[in-house]
């Protein structure tokens, strides 16, 4: 598959590329907008649009590098390409982004947002045109998650005419990276279309990632008022990536090191949609989109934890360590996800303001298998003691959802009132034990929004909204088809703040917020361990400041040179355990937990950059910088023999950019060296340590056409 992949990216020249090579082009009246290019403008809360010409100044290595510049959000390393990420927003657990509600376009991007919102999937960076965050109220209208923030990713436009891009990296820890965009019109019908494939030894010993991605979008005209937007996308990984990290004498003997050389992560993933948008008036748009996607999740494996030296070890021809590469087996934990969806909405400017409401039917299937084997290279079940078929059942989740929201203009001020309902239906049956169960739960979901713009330099906006995030179907259905008492998490969350661009050049954010949780859930291998269920932490609260501040000589001044400053920042000054009417409980053992700090809430997070940019040569040194954190609910500080509980120490990663454009030319050279300073720090402890990124220098060449 992977000769098929890269057979149809030669084709690709035909079309030409993207990225940021269709401005000139409108955004498709069938696309759902969350933000759009005009920015947030007065939007009734913290809210970010990152364009791609703006952020691929700083070379990102992946979207972790992009999404650090958003005030708010805490963005934690796994693999070393950004390919599964981990975000979390004002101090939530960043654990596979699960209280993060994922787009592309407008339309779902994780395979599972209802039954198990998880970032085991992300395509590559160079797929976007831009980066969007919302936060605010103005999040109801997405759903069915809106107790952290919306990301969303914004796909290229079709050029009016053949462009295109060639990009090439290569360099330290064995990083090789090739991307290829093309796009172009064929009378009426745009289509735009890419190829990235790319490599890279990870973090630790025995590892190599390898993914491709391919994307195609076609927008076809109807007549002068309709159109089609059709979208298809295929990704592949097959990594050699482990999933348990070190105990902490595995981490004094080696950081870096992984004895698991023989675990495997394959992923298939295709996805497609078809929108269609009708502007039946300067007034009226109509847009429905169907949406639907498959993955296949193959991860091989010889240790889920720390606590498992290896996962094998009770068989005897196992025995331990001293034969996990020869005697010892495996566990084959395998998924496959199907997602379908039909979304309709409707936009009106009417006398009262601008309507916007919508409705969605959506569908999920998850299959889940565990096979173990008798070697560590298995990939069928065995027929040893404790290998075979342990498990298979099916999990399903059925929702449908409609919201509206209603903008009032009143002088200067903006009053938007909206509110979701949200009814989902679970399923879960086990195969092999033969049991069923199922439950249901519905949600309505108020926000309102206000902004205050006398002045077009300056929005005050403040909001307040009902935060929720369903459960995951595991954690609302037992194995047995029992039901669990978790519920879905409930906040309520308020804000107040402000965008400014005082002068040319110069422009900022800056937002006091708070969440109250009524029952925040708290993943398990932060709450009790590996292996544990899901916990409700009771009662909690989030609150802080954030925000952000980007200046440019040469707008601001006129100068030759532009000498430009970027900076964010992130204060979680709370986010506690309360406990107020029943004490919030330790998941490892019958002990309270009020007052204690969340785990994976660092207090301080922020970035820092500074370049210069002459029109042919560029550079940048960009600081990034994460606060202590606690990796339990119990504020453990010392560390344990597993690795999973301890104070993980705050850290300063540095980072250079440069690129020389090359005259008369459309080509540009570049060179980016990750982690300067070549520190080795602790980012998660959660299934035992994992560390940082390691210092690597890379070399590009980056080619319009």
């Amino acid at each position: 598959m992977r000769l098929s992949l890269l057979t149809t990216a030669a084709l690709l020249p035909f079309l030409a590329p993207v990225c940021a090579l269709a401005d000139d082009a409108a955004t498709p009246v069938s696309e759902l907008v969350v933000i759009g290019a005009e920015g947030p403008a007065d939007f009734p809360g913290a809210a970010t649009r990152l364009e791609a010409e703006v952020f691929e100044r700083s070379l990102p290595n992946d979207i972790n590098d992009v999404l650090r510049r958003v005030p708010g959000l805490f963005v934690r390393s796994e693999e070393g390409m950004g390919l599964r990420p981990n975000v979390g927003v004002r101090g939530l657990n960043p654990t596979r982004s699960t209280e993060v509600l994922i787009l592309e376009d407008g339309v779902p991007l994780t395979y599972a947002p209802y039954g198990d919102n998880a970032t085991y999937y992300h395509p590559p960076l160079e797929r976007f045109t831009a980066v969007e965050v919302l936060k605010g109220a103005g999040q109801i209208v997405y759903g069915p998650h809106t107790v952290g923030g919306v990301i969303n990713y914004t796909t290229p436009t079709p050029p009016r005419q053949a462009e295109g891009r060639l990009i090439l990296r290569a360099g330290g820890n064995e990083t090789g990276e090739v991307v290829l965009h093309g796009g172009n019109t064929f009378g009426d019908i745009g289509v735009v279309g890419g190829f990235a494939a790319g490599t890279n030894a990870g973090v630790r010993d025995n590892q190599k990632l390898f993914y491709t991605d391919l994307f195609l979008k076609a927008v076809v005209p109807l007549a002068d008022d309709r159109e089609l937007t059709f979208k298809a996308s295929a990704y592949h990984e097959d990594s050699n990536v482990s999933y348990s990290g070190l105990t902490e004498a595995e981490y004094r003997a080696n950081p870096r090191g992984n004895p698991f050389r023989n675990d495997e992560f394959v992923i298939w993933r295709y996805g497609a949609s078809l929108a269609h948008g009708w502007q039946v008036s300067d007034d009226l748009r109509l847009n429905t989109v169907l949406y639907g996607s498959s993955l296949d999740r193959n991860w091989w494996r010889q240790s889920s934890n720390s606590g498992q030296r290896p996962a094998d070890s009770a068989d005897p021809a196992c025995g331990g360590m001293a034969n996990l590469n020869t005697t010892c087996g495996n566990e084959g934990r395998l998924r496959q996800y199907y997602m379908f969806g039909l979304e309709q909405r409707v936009t009106l400017n009417w006398a009262g303001g601008e309507l916007l409401a919508g409705a969605r039917l959506h569908a999920e299937n998850q299959e889940r298998f565990q096979f173990n084997g008798d070697t560590p290279t298995s990939r069928t079940p065995g027929v040893g003691p404790g290998a075979g078929v342990r498990e298979q059942n099916v999990r399903q989740a059925r929702a449908a959802s409609a919201f509206v929201k209603n903008t009032f203009r009143l002088g200067d001020f903006a009053l938007t009132p909206g509110v979701r309902f949200e009814a989902i239906a679970f399923e879960r049956s086990d195969k092999l034990a033969r049991t069923r169960g199922s439950s249901d739960l519905s949600e309505w979901i108020p926000g309102l929004g206000l902004s205050w713009s006398a002045d077009p330099r300056l929005t005050v906006f403040a909001g307040v909204h009902r935060g929720f995030s369903p459960p995951r179907v595991e954690d609302i259905i037992t194995g047995a088809g029992g039901a669990v008492e978790l519920d879905a998490e409930r906040s309520v969350n308020w804000e107040l703040g402000l965008r400014a661009a005082p002068t040319p050049g110069l422009d900022g954010e800056l937002a006091l917020f708070r969440m109250d949780f009524d029952n925040q859930i708290v993943p398990a291998s932060v709450a009790g361990g590996v292996g544990a269920t899901a916990t409700s932490a009771g009662e909690t609260r989030h609150s802080g400041l954030e925000g952000a501040v980007n200046f440019s000589s040469q707008a601001a001044f006129g100068t030759s040179v532009d000498w430009y400053a970027q900076g964010a920042f992130t204060w979680v000054e709370t986010a506690a355990y309360r406990g107020r009417r029943f004490s919030s409980i330790s998941g490892f053992g019958n002990v309270s937990v009020s007052g204690n700090r969340l785990p994976y809430a660092p207090e301080w997070t922020g970035r820092a950059a500074v370049g210069f940019d002459t029109g042919r040569i560029q550079a940048e040194v960009e600081a990034v910088y994460t606060g202590e954190m606690f990796a339990d609910d119990l504020n453990t500080v010392a560390p344990t023999a597993n690795g999973q509980r301890g104070l993980i120490e705050a850290a300063w990663q540095y980072n250079l950019a440069a690129a020389y454009r090359v005259p008369n030319t459309q080509a540009k050279l570049t060179f980016a060296v990750r982690n300067l300073a070549n520190e080795t720090f602790i980012v998660d402890r959660s299934r035992g340590i994992l560390v940082n990124e390691p210092r690597a220098a890379v070399v590009g060449l980056d080619l319009a056409f």
